[in-house]
């Protein structure tokens, strides 16, 4: 029986589990966005609103307007993930953008094994990521996007730094009004922590072992089934080839009922930690802009739920 267990594991490998772990800056995986997030983050072959800043960097030639984004989650265990991102789009053919990414803690307080209530001094955690991004459409039918990305982790004492680069490529297949997109995101050195530590027995410690950034693949196909004057049926499926964990496989939609009301739902496949996630959207003109406000939530099985309120400002070039 022993026998027979060991065989059939090596014929069926955990693909890609073992990977669990082995990168740094996790927070450059937490998606951004209430609507996307919604829609179980199937959105690179969506990505047509200021998100695409961090979906798909060829998204920005998807829509014509300018305009800023912001989002704010309530991540895991107390942590508030914040997302703000800003698009010039100019000749016609071309965008610029910008966007910011935080992820950070209330200060906690510094325990030891002697001190299990606390030290006194406290300490902070937070991530920041800053990127500038470029787009062009190339022809009708085909653009592309990069995005350069300072990151920035600060654990207590230590800090760690480095560069990363987003590429992105949107194709309208010319069949029906299907899209094909492809994205590498964090694609970069190993990066390691910087600074001194000291240790439960007074020592110092200050050299520290690098790992990659977590770098992904992306493939994303999307269809829209049903687009007349009152409802419009958004359909994406997405396969995600992460350097730190299995592959997955993403399916979402979008209902919108005269682009004022939009439904969203998603779901993971082979993604241990989250299954299902969905999510409201209301759409707007408020003034100059055309106002989006959307809320999503996602189901992480034994963590519980997160929650996103985003709200995306496009300028109306009608007015």
């Amino acid at each position: 029986m022993v026998s027979g267990a060991c065989s059939y594991s090596q014929l069926i490998p955990q693909l890609g589990n073992q990977r669990a772990g082995t990168s740094s800056l996790q927070f450059l995986k937490i998606g951004a966005g209430a609507r996307a997030t919604g829609m179980g983050e199937t959105f690179i072959a969506v990505s047509n609103d200021i998100t695409a800043l961090y979906w798909n960097p060829a998204g920005l030639m998807q829509f014509e307007e300018s305009g800023v984004h912001f989002s704010h989650t309530e991540w895991l265990v107390d942590l508030n993930h914040e997302f703000f991102g800003g698009v010039y789009r100019f000749g016609g053919n071309n965008a610029l953008g910008l966007s910011v990414i935080s992820l950070n803690t209330p200060a906690m307080q510094k325990t030891t094994e002697f001190q299990p209530g606390g030290t006194g001094e406290y300490f902070k955690y937070g991530d920041l990521g800053v990127g500038l991004t470029y787009s062009r459409k190339l022809t009708s039918q085909f653009s592309f996007g990069v995005t350069l990305r300072y990151v920035e982790e600060t654990l207590a004492e230590l800090k760690m730094r480095g560069f990363m680069v987003d590429l992105g490529t949107y194709y309208w297949t010319g069949l029906s009004n299907t899209r094909f997109a492809v994205t590498i995101s964090n694609f970069g050195p190993q990066v390691k922590p910087s600074g001194s530590v000291t240790t439960s027995t007074g020592g110092t410690l200050s050299e520290f072992q690098a790992f990659p950034p977590p770098t992904m693949f992306r493939i994303g196909f999307a269809y829209d089934p049903v687009d007349n004057k009152t409802n419009k049926l958004t359909t994406s499926i997405q396969l995600n080839h992460p350097n730190d964990n299995a592959e997955n496989l993403n399916i979402g939609a979008e209902y919108s009922y005269k682009n004022f009301l939009f439904l969203r739902g998603g779901y993971k496949f082979n993604v241990e930690s989250e299954n299902f996630s969905a999510g409201v959207g209301f759409k707007v003109p408020i003034s100059i802009t055309k106002t989006s406000l959307d809320y999503s939530i996602a189901n992480f099985k034994d963590l519980g739920f997160t929650h996103r309120l985003s709200i995306n400002l496009l300028l109306d070039k009608k007015k």
